[in-house]
């Protein structure tokens, strides 16, 4: 099996993208302020934050008319080391309006279907000794379900103590499925980020992430679009963040203008392209 690279990997994902009608953006790496999530500390660039995503400037422009973007670029985040984790990395992210987060799963697999194809010449990759295939059914369980079936609590107890982060990434990730890529949906509400949260008895996050041999590799949401219910995301997450002694963000008024003028309907994914490149070459960490 052939190898490839950042670059190679980029051009088919540019080519797959054209193909199904998106529009290639580019927005300042230089942001005045990222979201305020508690997990991800930003590095500050003079009088702003280097991105930790392009999230908010791509809602920018999908609030005044985009509908279908995709963007490939740099992304820093302080604190990411290990060998899965850099400071500094590449990001694929899309949106695409109209759209809800279960719509990107397939979408997802013929990306990553036409990205292996057209890399590497095949759609069966190694990862710590198994073979995946990328073009099989690809297996798809509730955050519900995977803690029933492999962790030592059930996931309202997980919640409720706070614990529901730790058990996933003790318990749950390491038990996944590893012949096939994984789905896990319908996150915790407490876990929704910034995803809508779908009706339910309890109320869930319309999100899912990605799993290859166990490793993450995105993460989607039917986007939450509600102006109010941001401010009060943000508001919680910014507290959070004071009591964790993190980084006091300043308000990004470009964003919150956009988001008070409305977010269309739609879903967007995140992708890391260091760790597909990675899988596709059968490392076991990224270059």
């Amino acid at each position: 099996m052939r190898k490839t690279d950042i670059n190679e990997a980029a051009a088919a994902v540019r080519d797959f993208f054209r193909a199904k009608g998106f529009n290639e953006v580019a927005t300042p790496i230089i942001a005045p302020a990222p979201i305020p999530e508690p997990t991800i500390e930003a590095f500050r660039a003079g009088n702003g934050f280097l991105r930790t995503s392009p999230e908010p400037q791509m809602k920018t422009l999908l609030a005044n008319g985009a509908e279908r973007i995709f963007q490939i670029g740099s992304c820093f985040r302080k604190n990411e080391k290990g060998r899965l984790h850099r400071e500094e990395f590449t990001m694929l992210e899309w949106y695409e309006k109209d759209a809800e987060y279960l719509n990107l799963v397939p979408f997802a697999r013929a990306l990553l279907v036409f990205v292996a194809e057209n890399t590497i010449g095949t759609t069966e990759i190694s990862v710590a000794g198994t073979i995946v295939d990328l073009d099989s059914d690809w297996t798809v369980m509730t955050v519900a379900e995977a803690f029933a079936e492999f962790a030592a609590i059930d996931i309202e107890t997980a919640v409720a103590e706070d614990r529901f982060e730790d058990v996933l990434v003790e318990e749950i990730e390491p038990a996944l499925p590893r012949e096939t890529p994984v789905i896990l949906k319908d996150y915790p509400a407490k876990s929704a980020a910034l995803a809508k949260i779908a009706d339910g008895v309890p109320p869930t996050a319309e999100r899912w992430e990605l799993y290859i041999g166990g490793v993450e590799l995105a993460n989607t949401y039917t986007e939450l679009t509600d102006f109010d219910e941001h401010k009060r995301r943000f508001a919680r997450f910014a507290a959070e963040r004071a009591e964790l002694g993190m980084t006091d963000y300043p308000e990004d008024r470009v964003f919150m203008d956009a988001l008070c003028s409305g977010l269309p309907d739609c879903a967007g994914c995140a992708l890391g392209m260091d760790r597909l490149v990675m899988l596709l070459n059968g490392d076991d960490r990224i270059i």
